[in-house]
Parts: structure tokens; sequence; C-alpha cells
């Protein structure tokens, strides 16, 4: 059960452990006055879910709660039902839920925990590297709508992620892949050493031995930026603080929409990050060098650079109402978290209509 510890010194501090076999360290960080814990896991994941179900009934009164798979599993009417659930249980404020599954089932069950009873313990067991470096680590849970991803939700820090890296041999490719986008783009935000691991390494695989290196950089990553910036309410010195995360995230929620939610999270983020790239690049603040690193660095893990390669079929025009919900938004402002340099992000408030168009031209395929 040992593995490596990364701290999140937020306002309510908690360990990420990454490593395996560790669901014997569940019970320390749920704690001891917990008597029932609400497992919620994706459905098609049971068979991969039964050792950690197997640690908590030796310690728990646990209710299992079968979910719909990746994003359908995100609505207020799932959430009701887990609530329901937790009602007819007689769940109290000192007992606690555990997901287990991928970034849609982070988010969905820390929905759940923050609004039971306005809000009750929670960790995660994340088994995707999407949500091992992003979703599962930072407090943000929610659900999506019709008006867009992610609209609906609220910030409820875990008590605790449990990464085990072994269930990455249960991944298909291309959802390995896809959780890439989210590595690199910690590269470029914060940590460049993974933008050098990434273009020096051969094919990245769930046996490859970069790749645990890599969910531990971008998990620092991020853990130091929610720590500083829990709420999005921003960083210091001109920094965009938490919203630094959001880098690639304006385009690629707006695909993410308009497809239905079908395709892939990190596939989108790297065609939003190129796409951010260009923009900056267009508005002047970003060197060509820069700009022109992003697609081969993200095309060197198998992952997607145009729409085209998404298999979204979109124009511009398509797009730029969704773009306009935007968290970063401002009223009818558009804002998107930019580069100045490697690992130098900042804000661009109201880029023209003509550069929106012409980097988009770029990704539009």
């Amino acid at each position: 059960m040992t593995g490596t510890v990364i701290r999140v010194e937020s306002a309510a501090a908690y360990d990420v452990v990454i490593g395996s076999g560790l669901a014997g360290r569940l019970q320390g960080l749920l704690g001891e006055s917990v008597e029932r814990v609400a497992f919620l896991y994706a459905a098609e994941l049971a068979e991969y879910a039964e050792p950690v179900l197997e640690e908590l009934l030796k310690h728990y009164d646990v209710l299992g709660l079968g979910l719909p798979s990746g994003e359908d599993q995100k609505t207020v009417a799932v959430a009701n039902d887990c609530w329901e659930a937790l009602g007819e249980r007689g769940f109290t404020r000192s007992d606690a839920v555990v997901t287990f599954g991928g970034g849609a089932t982070t988010d969905l069950g820390g929905w759940v925990a923050a609004g039971w009873l306005r809000g009750v313990r929670v960790v995660h067991v994340p088994t995707t590297v999407l949500a091992m470096v992003d979703a599962a680590v930072g407090g943000k849970t929610g659900v999506n709508t019709g008006a867009g991803k992610n609209l609906v939700g609220a910030f409820h820090e875990p008590a605790g992620v449990l990464c085990d890296l072994a269930l990455l041999a249960t991944l298909p490719e291309a959802d390995l892949i896809a959780g890439l986008g989210e590595v690199v783009k910690c590269g470029f935000i914060a940590d460049p050493e993974i933008l050098r691991l990434v273009e020096e390494s051969d094919k990245i695989t769930a046996s490859s031995p970069v790749l645990a290196e890599l969910i531990e950089r971008a998990i620092r990553v991020k853990a130091e930026v929610v720590a500083a910036d829990l709420k999005e309410t921003g960083g210091a010195d001109s920094h965009p603080g938490r919203e630094t995360l959001n880098y690639g995230h304006t385009l690629a929620h707006a695909l993410e929409k308009h497809s239905g939610f079908s395709i892939r999270h990190g596939d989108a983020v790297a065609v939003g990050c190129v796409y951010a790239a260009e923009l900056a690049r267009l508005a002047g603040v970003l060197s060509d060098e820069v700009a022109a690193r992003h697609a081969p660095t993200f095309a060197k893990v198998g992952l997607p650079t145009t729409v085209k390669e998404l298999g979204v079929e979109a124009g511009f025009d398509d797009l730029i109402g969704a773009m306009r919900v935007d968290k970063k938004a401002r009223g009818s402002v558009l804002r998107f978290l930019v580069l100045h340099d490697l690992a130098v992000p900042r804000i661009l408030t109201g880029p023209t209509e003509e550069q929106l168009r012409e980097a988009y031209a770029v990704v539009g395929g």
C-alpha cells in the first residue's frame, strides 16, 4: 500500500495517493466517524470495482449505486436518484461518498456529496488518466444541462484521492490517449518538462515507465494551482489563478456540446489548446515558435489537433454561441486563457471576431 503522496494544501487540505493496490488506504481517508458509505461506480466497471467494494464492506454499511455510462450520468435526474437513495438509507452528515470511475463519475459523485445535507465527505478512486490528473483533484463537481457542460455544480473538495495506476491497464487505448490531453496541457501552462518527456518518448501505453511520471507531474501542477486559488478568484501578479487549468477548454466545451457529448474530453482539449495558441499568436502575445509547438506535441501521443480529426462537423458559427456562455466570459465579452510564453499563462479579453475566425481556420480542418 505504498505510493507517492501529493498534498493539496487548500483550505481543506487532502492527499492524492498514487500507486497500486491502494484500497486499504480508504478507511484512513474516510475517518472513524463514518458508518455508512455510498459507493457510486460506473456500472460497466463493476468487475474492477470489486476490490474497493470488498474493502469498504469490511468497515462500513455500504450502499452501492451503479451509474449510467459516461456523460449520461451527469444529469440532475441521476443526482436526484442518488439523493433519494441516501435519504432512504438514512445517511447523515457524518457519512460519506466514495466514487469509482472516470471524470464523469467524480463530477457527478462529487456533486451528490456536495448537495447531500450541504456537504458530506467524498473520496475519489479515479480509473482513467483524465480523472486522475483533472476531474478527481480540485473539488470541482457538477452536471451538464442543455445550456452546456459543467454549468451547474459546486466547489466541494474531496477528503482524499486514490490513483491506482494498475487500473489504467483496463482502459481502451483511445481513452488512455485522450487523458493525455490534460497532461500535455499541464506541460504548456506550468511544467515544460512534461513536454520534453512526451517529445522524447516512444508511444505511451499503460505499461510505459514514463506514464507514472507524467501523471504525477500533471497532478502536482493541478494541486499547486488549486491550493493557490480554489474558487477561481484569480492569482497574484497577473497570473490567472485557477482559470489557468481551463487552457483550451473554451473551444473544447463548445465542441463537446455541439457533438452531444459524444467526443472525448481530452481529445477536445487538445484541439482547443491548438486553437488558443493560434489565437494568442494572432493577438501578438505568443511567439510563432511556441504556438507551432502545440500541434506536434499533442499529435505525438496520438491526439487530434483539428476538428475534422475529432469527427465533428462544425463551422465557427456553430460554436461561437456556446463559447459565449463559457464560464470565463464576462457579460458579452469573451475571455480566453492564453500563453505569453511556455508556463506564462494570461487572460486575453475581447479578441476580435477576425482573430477568432482566423484561429478557427487553423483547426477547423
